[in-house]
Parts: C-alpha cells; sequence; structure tokens
C-alpha cells in the first residue's frame, strides 16, 4: 500500500473516531417550545434576543416561541406538555391550579415583579386617582386580563357606583380620546403607547397602575411543565440562565433588542413596541425589590398575600400557598439575576 493511501485511510478513521465528539454538542441541545400568552410584540425582545446573540445555544438550548390566544390557552399548553415552557400571567396560573384535577404547572421565574393592570383616566374629565373613578364611566374588554382584577382593585380602593361598559380592543382607546368613556381598563403596556400615538396630550393621562393601589398581585412569569422540569432540571436551568442574558441585554439596549423582533414581523411598528418594552421595563420589571435582590425571583410571604387578595374577590376550592405556585430552585445565582442597567 502506497504512502498516500495509507495517509488516507488513517485520515478517514480519525475522521470517524472524531465524528461522534463533534456532533456531541449538537446532539446535547434540548428542543425547547416556548407559548406566549397573546400576540408576539417588543415585549417578547428578551427571549428573541437570547436567541440571536446565542444565549440558547451557549446553554444548549434550541428554542421555539409561538403566540397563543390568551393566558388560559397558554396555560393549558404547557399542562398538557405541548409546550414545554412558557410566559404566563401567573394570576391565571394560579386559577387554573385551583381546578380540581390540574396538573401541578409552577412558575419558576417572575419577569414582571409588579403586574401591567391598569387604568387610565383623562383629568380633563376628572380622573387623576382611584376615588375619583366614582360615578364614572369606564371602558374595559370583558376577556382584558386587567378588567380580571376589577372586583380586587376596586373592593381594596372602596371604589363603588361606576358604569363598567364591555367594548371591543379595537376601540377602547378611540373611546377614551372621543370622551365616551371617562377612563379604560387593560395592560399599561398596551393602552400607553395606543393613547401616545393619538396624540392626547401626555399631561392629560393618568395612568393607575393598580399594584401602586393595593394590589399585592405579581405579573407575568415562566413557567414550566411538571414533568419536563422532573426529567431535565438542567435544561430548565440552562433556559433560565440564556433568558436573564437576553434580559439584561434588553435593558442595555431596548431599541436593538426590539429590532430582534421587527425582523420576524416587519408589520409591528418599532417606534411603538420600543415604548412597550420600555413601559415594562421601568414599572414592572425594574421595581426596587428587583434592584434589591435581582431578576427572578419573589417574595413567598407576598405571593401568600396575593393569593389570598385574590381568594377574595373568587371563591378559590382549594388552599392554595405560594410553594404550590412558585419553585425557586431553577434559579440562576443570585448574583448572575442582579440587574446591571
Amino acid at each position: 500500500m502506497g504512502t498516500r493511501a495509507i495517509i488516507c485511510r488513517a485520515s478517514l478513521i480519525a475522521a470517524l473516531l472524531a465524528a461522534p465528539f463533534a456532533a456531541g454538542p449538537a446532539a446535547a441541545q434540548t428542543a425547547i417550545k416556548l407559548t406566549l400568552d397573546s400576540r408576539i410584540d417588543g415585549t417578547a425582545a428578551p427571549f428573541m434576543t437570547a436567541i440571536d446573540r446565542g444565549f440558547y445555544k451557549a446553554e444548549q438550548i434550541s428554542l421555539t416561541i409561538d403566540p397563543a390566544a390568551d393566558a388560559n390557552e397558554a396555560v393549558t399548553r404547557v399542562a398538557t406538555g405541548a409546550y414545554e415552557m412558557g410566559f404566563v400571567d401567573i394570576n391565571q396560573l394560579i386559577k387554573y391550579r385551583d381546578q380540581p384535577n390540574a396538573v401541578p404547572v409552577t412558575a419558576v421565574f417572575m419577569v414582571y415583579n409588579k403586574p401591567t393592570y391598569a387604568i387610565i383616566g383623562r383629568k380633563s374629565r376628572g380622573v387623576s386617582a382611584p376615588k375619583e373613578l366614582k360615578d364614572k364611566k369606564l371602558g374595559a374588554p370583558a376577556a382584558d386580563l386587567a378588567f380580571a382584577q376589577w372586583r380586587l382593585f376596586a373592593q381594596v380602593n372602596g371604589i363603588e357606583k361606576v358604569a363598567i361598559e364591555n367594548v371591543g380592543f379595537p376601540v377602547r382607546e378611540p373611546l377614551l380620546q372621543s370622551g365616551q368613556v371617562d377612563a379604560i381598563i387593560g395592560l399599561s403596556y398596551v393602552m400607553m403607547p395606543n393613547l401616545k400615538a393619538m396624540n392626547i396630550p401626555a399631561d392629560d393621562i393618568a395612568l393607575l397602575l393598580m399594584a401602586d393601589y393595593g394590589l399585592k398581585l405579581y405579573g407575568k412569569a415562566i413557567i414550566v411543565n411538571p414533568r419536563f422540569a422532573a426529567e431535565r432540571p438542567d435544561a430548565v436551568r440552562q433556559f433560565l440562565q440564556g433568558y436573564v442574558k437576553g434580559l439584561k441585554e434588553t435593558a442595555k439596549n431596548p431599541v436593538v433588542a426590539v429590532e430582534n423582533v421587527i425582523k420576524r414581523n416587519d408589520a409591528l411598528i418599532k417606534e411603538i413596541e420600543v415604548e412597550r418594552m420600555r413601559i415594562v421595563l421601568r414599572d414592572n420589571i425594574h421595581t426596587p425589590e428587583v434592584k434589591a435582590f435581582g431578576y427572578g425571583g419573589i417574595d413567598f410571604v407576598r405571593l401568600d398575600q396575593a393569593i389570598e387578595q385574590l381568594a377574595s374577590v373568587t371563591e378559590f376550592k382549594s388552599k392554595l400557598k405560594s410553594t404550590d405556585i412558585f419553585d425557586a430552585t431553577f434559579l440562576p445565582t443570585a448574583i448572575s439575576r442582579k440587574p446591571t442597567h
């Protein structure tokens, strides 16, 4: 056998021996499907940034993200195992877990330390504080997550004699603009950019975040299917590590981060989506609690209080505890979760 043939044969053997090792990292990647609890908008930037910057790839995670019709659909997807993880309003998860034979889905990372539930009034129509809602007309879509908390908000603030008009999502903000209602109920990051685009004077808008007026509730969280969490705990931890990196990059430069969303849906208006992301960063994510203790964690006493508040306006069938709802064992290290912006 000639020298050249020996070299070729040796190269082939070396390539075959090396192949399993070269394929190792790709083969080790864990595929995760994540469901949102609404459409994809600018607030999905941390997930998209983590994908595009290679943070998930570095953690051996292959992530796909899908929108959902609402929070109920999202929780159901995770409960059935159709999706391994979700980005969902935690109060909808609490209500789901109260159902008989509910799958023990848990939250593993609190993203919105304060919920985005809000009431927006026009100061020119006499609405700048909760007590001024008396005898006023409010417009609210019945299916809105914020409207689901109206009874609790009204109870905590002693609000009575308010007329609630069930309105469609597309007409909610225009009704406030035209003065056909005195205030509207919804998610702050949805309503505020819409009103800004309508050129309503900023000094005439009164944003009343429900969390600033007595509600102990948390907001959106990352949730996980219990079977997946039990079988692939390291993958859950790796997912959260990748997400924290994406969140920090988003906080560092929201404009660039939102571009990662826009390129997937050019029907979105960049300026509006950047405004949405900035609102949630300012009002819902970077709270004093998060600045002190880091992204992702919770105060279990506060969550117990939140469950008690929900139970005061909802007839819960079981006595849920905060430890039933939130599992902190998957959180990245405290130092890695410390905000840098």
